[in-house]
């Protein structure tokens, strides 16, 4: 881009002709303003969402993480080798198992973050509105009276 390019973009930002963000105005009603209109969450439905993540994700995730130990055990031992010569399959498979207990593992502790942290936030946002109401409450010359 040439020196004199850059000028003229400068200089039609900082124009009167040119389009500039307002930040001091609330978004449209009709979601245009960086989000859905719709976002939002109570308490009650960060309660469903932790409580299906508690019933049903978590155990289904442990579920289907169990599920392929007995296949890959019997492949693995099918592939070793009676003779103690088998096939590279069987140390690839092993790999590969060890690295999938590892991910479920990891899955299900994400999900268990997942549910503490939704049923946690009405709380803290709780505690921090009281916290700071009473902070504005020591300063303020009104309540003192």
């Amino acid at each position: 881009m040439a020196w004199d390019e850059w000028e003229q973009l400068k200089a039609n930002a900082s124009g009167s002709n040119s389009a500039q963000t307002r930040l001091n105005q609330v978004a449209p009603p009709s979601g245009d303003g960086g989000g859905p209109a719709d976002l939002a969450s109570t308490p009650a439905e960060k309660r469903t969402a932790a409580n299906a993540i508690e019933q049903h994700l978590e155990p289904g995730t442990a579920k289907a993480g169990n599920t392929v130990e007995i296949s890959t055990e019997s492949a693995v031992s099918e592939f070793r080798g009676k003779d103690g010569h088998g096939w590279d399959t069987s140390t690839a498979l092993k790999k590969a198992h060890a690295a999938w207990e590892k991910q479920v593992k990891s899955l299900v502790g994400r999900l268990s973050a997942e549910k503490y942290a939704l049923r946690e936030t009405a709380t803290r946002i709780q505690n921090t509105d009281i916290g700071i109401g009473t902070q504005f409450r020591q300063q303020s010359q009104i309540d003192k009276h």
